[in-house]
């Protein structure tokens, strides 16, 4: 296999290559069309390898904690993405053999295989195996004639083809399965923009999307008939007061033993002078004005850097060693340090790279900040970490996985 994909990457590569604006009109057409068959082809192939991989424990075995999470790491994948990913190669090893030959020959698309999937599913929990392969015909002939949105509002009504008898109920089972999608594509996702700011895209099912608009609308009219807001801007303040009285309130629960709080992070010489530009804990940047305000509305956690950004004092809130070491892990680590991990800091335990129990200190040099599932994958042995030259955390994989051992770092959390 591995050969052969190799020699359908070079003739991909050679196509590549043509000067498109050479070609004749209707062979243009034609190798859009071949080119689009080629897709299918060729995803029908990656799911099969996604599943089998799945299934023999790989992604576990090299450290991360799910199918998914190693896909995104690997294939430099979104979550949202490599989730589907291994969800429909799922599905389509459970039992849609018409739908995965439909997707092999080129025939559908990969969309409307999960559309496909998902509404066979729905008929066999409904009335059984025969009317799902039944259904499986159907909806890959319709897949010819309409897009994947079209297809999942025929697919609604795909009982009063295969079983009619059942038609009645089509419409409870078809509001169900949409339930279930809900639940399964929720998600938030925020990405940090070039600039520092934030973007925040994601799908919310239908009770948090009514939690969110109870709340967030008595917040969104506007403050007087001047108001220069638009709809948008207005949106976006509702959701930051939302934050301040959720902060505000002390009801939050606490995340790797800390409090919900806002650290704010300065250089020694600006702290010296006066009030200057902030960082924040999660590396978004702050103006001066912003820190100024921030100083006069909320209870601020100093976190003084040297020069080489390394935590010198982390603040004097609690007595207790692990309050302010937690920040100082936190200012440097940005998350779980593991390769490839992007879980936050607040999901994340302090782990003893040298054993408590066998003498290791609890300081920041014998520190790291692991989630809790690379926690128990570095406590099996396999993987060694330690502080690189510049105090900042590296991983030795073990030799089976690398023969060679060389030290990686987590990226996810890298500060440029």
């Amino acid at each position: 296999m591995v050969e052969e994909l190799a020699q359908a990457e070079d003739a991909v590569a050679s196509c590549g290559a043509v000067a498109t604006w050479a070609v004749p009109e209707p062979d243009l057409v034609g190798a859009l069309e071949t080119a689009h068959r080629l897709e299918q082809r060729l995803a029908a192939v990656k799911l099969a390898l996604v599943r089998e991989l799945d299934g023999r424990g790989t992604a576990v075995a090299q450290g991360a904690s799910s199918t998914a999470v190693w896909l995104r790491d690997r294939l430099r994948l979104t979550m949202p993405a490599a989730r589907r990913l291994v969800d429909l190669a799922g599905s389509l090893d459970a039992g849609a053999s018409g739908v995965r030959d439909a997707l092999a020959g080129g025939a559908i698309t990969v969309e409307q295989a999960r559309v496909i999937g998902d509404t066979v599913s729905m008929v066999h929990t409904a009335v059984g195996a025969e009317a799902a392969d039944t259904a499986v015909g159907v909806l890959v002939d319709w897949a010819g004639q309409f897009d994947p949105t079209l297809l999942r509002k025929l697919g609604t009504r795909i009982l009063d083809h295969v079983a009619p008898e059942a038609a009645d109920a089509a419409a409870r089972a078809a509001l169900d399965a949409e339930a279930r999608r809900s639940a399964r594509d929720r998600h938030l996702t925020l990405s940090e923009l070039s600039d520092g700011r934030l973007r925040l895209s994601g799908s919310l099912d239908a009770e948090a999307a009514g939690l969110l608009r109870a709340a967030i609308d008595p917040l969104t009219a506007p403050s007087g008939h001047d108001d220069p807001r638009s709809p948008g801007h207005r949106r976006h303040d509702a959701l930051a007061d939302l934050c301040r009285l959720a902060l505000r309130s002390g009801q939050l629960p606490e995340h790797g033993g800390e409090p919900a709080q806002i650290v704010v992070t300065t250089g020694f010489d600006a702290l010296t002078r006066q009030l200057d530009a902030g960082t924040l804990d999660t590396g978004l940047g702050l103006t001066p004005e912003t820190v100024r305000r921030l100083a006069c509305d909320a209870a601020i956690l100093p976190a003084v850097l040297s020069g080489a950004s390394q935590p010198l004092d982390v603040g004097r809130q609690r007595r207790l060693v692990t309050g302010p070491l937690r920040r100082a892990l936190v200012l440097r680590d940005r998350g779980c340090a593991f390769p490839g991990c992007d879980r936050p800091p607040r999901w994340c335990d302090a782990h003893h790279i040298r054993h408590w129990a066998d003498g290791g200190t609890t300081s920041l040099d014998n520190a790291v900040l692991l989630c809790a599932h690379h926690h128990r994958h570095i406590h099996r042995g396999d993987w060694a970490v330690r502080l690189g030259g510049d105090g900042h955390p590296e991983f030795v994989p073990p030799a089976w996985l690398d023969p060679d051992q060389l030290a990686r770092r987590n990226q996810y959390h890298r500060r440029t």
